[in-house]
């Protein structure tokens, strides 16, 4: 059996990654899980799955669920130190990242040093430390959980960079994709929410809202990929059919399709090399009628238009997007500050911010500290006036 570490196994991408691995039976093993806070559900995969190791990210849980596991070998590691331990210092096979936000980068770093195969759903980690891991650890292997970076990962296997014209990321466009651009500061988290096509937490779901998913996710392929960011596309396509495309230099266009259904690229993280049958349901072209495309509206997502600049820019100030997104997405959330404040906020951040060059790990992590930090002092300036 495969040895794996799930880390996030209580979100959307963990529990769908423990769902294909059940239609595996027998063929892994679930060394070790984490999650942040959701106690009860971690229990009821704790007692499924009887793994090794459980890490919880909010340490003063961290007794209360060894009291409720106190029947169970399974040792309870709790903060970034039980998430790096369980990242970097155990045997396995297969370590899945998907934790959300910067929380994420410390155990994607550890587990790149221990050179264990990993499975990336936390975008954040290259958003952030995308230098840093081209700089020190660009010789491993990183597979693409996210459907559009899976999508380019398959399109591109066995191609050489030379050989590619553009990058090509589909967006959905969100809930508000036609919602009229003077209509927007009045949209409530609810309809935030509800995303027409995929099943996603409510960070993820909120940054699809404002397009800032796509934003982080163009700065991703850039490592990913190692293109420029005028290499790197983004096209609205509603219908989620099409997970990315990639133009090469003849002109031609592949393009990797099929429902959207994120167990799909787990799936193929989880069996790559090869390619397993599935049981998912089928992509049926006649009944699709169309597929629709249409470009982004920078003025109505200035989001997506911060997320290439602070790219381009480099350095640190892609920590600050991200971090200032971070709390403002927080804030929309707890229905402190209108939808269009988010990106209002992330601009008000990286416009006070002196960029670092070639940064350091400190650095990034002082960064990040920072641009929070400046982002609630912003915020709550606005909210008192």
């Amino acid at each position: 059996m495969k040895k794996i570490i799930l880390l996030g196994s209580t979100g959307s991408i963990g529990t769908q990654t423990l769902d294909v691995i059940d239609s595996f039976a027998g063929e892994w093993e679930v060394l070790a899980l984490s999650a942040n806070s959701n106690i009860d559900l971690l229990e009821k995969q704790a007692r499924k799955y009887r793994p090794l190791y459980l890490a919880i990210g909010n340490n003063k849980l961290k007794e209360e669920l060894e009291y409720r596991l106190g029947d169970l070998d399974i040792k309870v590691l709790s903060g970034d130190e039980g998430l790096e331990f369980l990242a970097g210092e155990l045997e396995a096979d297969l370590v899945i990242n998907s934790i959300v936000g910067a929380a994420g980068l410390k155990p994607t770093i550890a587990a790149l040093k221990a050179g264990i195969k990993l499975g990336l759903a936390n975008k954040e980690s290259l958003v952030i430390g995308g230098e840093i891991i081209e700089r020190h650890f660009s010789d491993r292997v990183i597979l693409p959980i996210d459907s559009e970076h899976n999508a380019v990962f398959q399109l591109l296997d066995g191609k050489e960079a030379a050989e590619v014209e553009n990058i090509i990321l589909t967006a959905s466009g969100g809930p508000f994709r036609n919602y009229p651009l003077d209509k927007l500061d009045k949209v409530t988290v609810e309809e935030a929410l509800k995303h027409p096509n995929w099943d996603m937490g409510g960070k993820i779901t909120i940054d699809s809202a404002t397009m800032m998913n796509k934003g982080l996710e163009v700065i991703e392929a850039r490592w990913l990929f190692k293109q420029s960011y005028d290499k790197i596309k983004v096209i609205i396509h509603p219908e989620s059919i099409i997970h990315s495309m990639v133009e090469f230099v003849d002109g031609s266009i592949l393009a990797e399709m099929s429902l959207p259904d994120m167990r799909l690229p787990i799936q193929y993280v989880l069996t790559y090399p090869e390619r397993r049958p599935s049981k998912r349901e089928r992509l049926d072209l006649a009944s699709l009628g169309q597929l629709n495309f249409q470009e982004p509206d920078y003025e109505k997502f200035p989001a997506l238009r911060l997320a290439y600049e602070a790219g381009r820019a480099g350095g640190t100030m892609p920590v600050v997007l991200n971090g200032a997104n971070e709390i403002a997405v927080a804030a929309f959330l707890e229905r402190k500050i209108p939808f269009t404040m988010i990106p209002e906020l992330i601009e008000k951040a990286m416009e006070r911010h002196d960029n670092i060059s070639r940064p350091s790990l400190e650095d990034i992590y002082l960064v990040d500290e920072w641009s929070r930090k400046i982002t609630r002092e912003v915020m709550e300036s606005v909210i008192g006036n």
